[in-house]
């Protein structure tokens, strides 16, 4: 490999084998195998011979499959992709936990991988060895952890537990102190799965933030897999997208974000199936929710200041007389963006009875990147009653190009809304000197 060059990956395919019964059979108790043997032994006894096996037919399944790419030292490679893409195959095979059935990954450095909550970690054991015992894995001396020790324990948040075994520790306890192990003990190549999406809010700022410094500082490799495109954007020099197994695209973050989002169109009309949370007195049924971007076409990824329609069906089994139709917004961490309703602005239907369909646009979103939800409602005149409530109907993704307005990148841990600004600088003691900027969307 070139000096520059620390993962070449070629023709890389993983294959496993599924087998399948020629009659479909329940779940196999372990009661249901003692009494398959106590009836093959009186069968035997009886001098009757075995009935004959089910008939078992095999498939290969790839779910790699001709994957070539290389990573630069110091560069941050996203990688995206639907759930069952491939994405945590391809991490396993990097990080030597599984091994390719065809191809190679040839890999130059110490790698430090963090695919699922408890990777690494052995139970009985306590924080505080479970470090040593990281580190001495990664090939570190007792010395060099012990140096590190402070700044992982300060990161973790976890001091008061550090001597408690880890199965003890709460899943967010656990990868904080994961990730703050693989991220200060200086492997070369740091793989990070979306496990980071279990800790809260502040921790995955405070997890970016240092991916980006291992990054531009160390000029170590990072390999970040994640459903957050925003933070894909904001982090990544580099992104692919998979599909399938296969990689649909390599390039620009921007470029495979646009990739992704198309892919997903299809996704973006959501109907109810039964499995809704939803509370109300029933005199109004929330049937469907879908997101258009302002021509009317489906979409579940929109950039800053674009406008979002959110289209939703409503079923109203009696006559009642102007309803209030509303759709909340909420941040992936829960909190309420905005409280949007019909009644802000007036709007009478007079009666009402069937089904009924309503349309919330926003003609710019003043989001910053992150994931949101969709929680439609409808209520009484007054809104002192709810008729209707879906939780967590829809989800749909913000996200920024890679530079903002005036070359400044821009992530989740900005804040939620973006607020429109124009600034002006002067020099107090240089008449001459005048610098502005005019504030303007996305």
């Amino acid at each position: 490999m070139a000096d520059d060059t620390v993962i070449r990956v070629e023709n890389l395919g993983k294959k496993y084998i599924i087998g399948h019964q020629a009659e479909r059979e329940r779940y196999t108790a372990l009661r249901d195998v003692m009494a398959r043997n106590v009836k093959s032994a009186a069968a035997r006894l009886m001098g009757r011979g075995p009935k004959r096996a089910q008939r078992v037919t095999v498939e290969e399944f790839w779910a790699l499959k001709g994957v070539d790419f290389e990573v630069g030292r110091g560069e941050v490679l996203g990688i995206i992709g639907r759930n069952g893409a491939g994405k945590s195959t391809l991490l396993k095979i990097l990080s030597r936990i599984t091994e390719p059935s065809e191809g190679r990954a040839s890999i130059h450095g110490r790698v430090a991988s963090l695919l699922e909550v408890g990777t690494g970690f052995h139970p009985e054991l306590t924080g505080r060895e479970n470090i040593f015992l990281n580190g001495a894995v990664l090939g570190m001396t007792h010395a060099e952890i012990r140096r590190k020790f402070d700044e992982i324990v300060t990161f973790a948040e976890v001091d008061k537990f550090l001597d408690t075994p880890v199965k003890r520790f709460s899943s967010g306890m656990y990868v904080r102190l994961a990730f703050a192990v693989a991220a200060h003990l200086e492997p070369e190549i740091l793989v990070v799965d979306e496990v980071l999406a279990v800790g809260d809010a502040e921790f995955q700022k405070r997890c970016l933030g240092k991916m980006r410094s291992i990054s531009t500082q160390s000029g170590r490799t990072v390999l970040f897999v994640s459903h957050n495109m925003g933070a894909v954007q904001s982090l990544c020099s580099s992104a692919i997208l998979l599909e399938q197994g296969c990689v649909m695209f390599c390039g620009s973050p921007e470029q495979a974000v646009q990739a992704y989002s198309r892919n997903r169109t299809l996704q973006s009309e959501v109907a109810d199936t039964g499995t809704w949370s939803r509370t109300g007195t029933g005199e109004a049924r929330v049937i469907s929710v879908r997101l258009e971007d302002g021509d009317g076409n489906p979409q579940m990824l929109y950039r800053m200041a674009e406008p979002l329609v959110i289209v939703m069906r409503a079923e109203f089994p009696q006559e009642v007389t102007n309803p209030t139709f509303g759709v909340n917004i909420v941040t992936d961490s829960g909190v309420r963006v905005a409280d949007c309703r019909s009644s802000h602005y007036g709007v009478r239907t007079g009666k009402v009875k069937g089904i009924v369909e309503y349309r919330a646009r926003i003609d710019s979103l003043a989001l910053y990147p992150r994931s949101y939800s969709v929680e439609p409602w409808v209520a009484n005149a007054a809104c002192t009653s709810d008729y209707d409530w879906v939780r967590n109907a829809a989800e749909f993704e913000v996200s920024s190009g890679p530079n903002f307005i005036g070359g400044v990148n821009v992530n989740a841990s900005h804040g939620v809304m973006y607020i429109p600004t124009s600034w002006e600088v002067r020099a107090v003691h240089t008449s001459n000197f005048k610098a502005g900027h005019q504030g303007a969307d996305a």
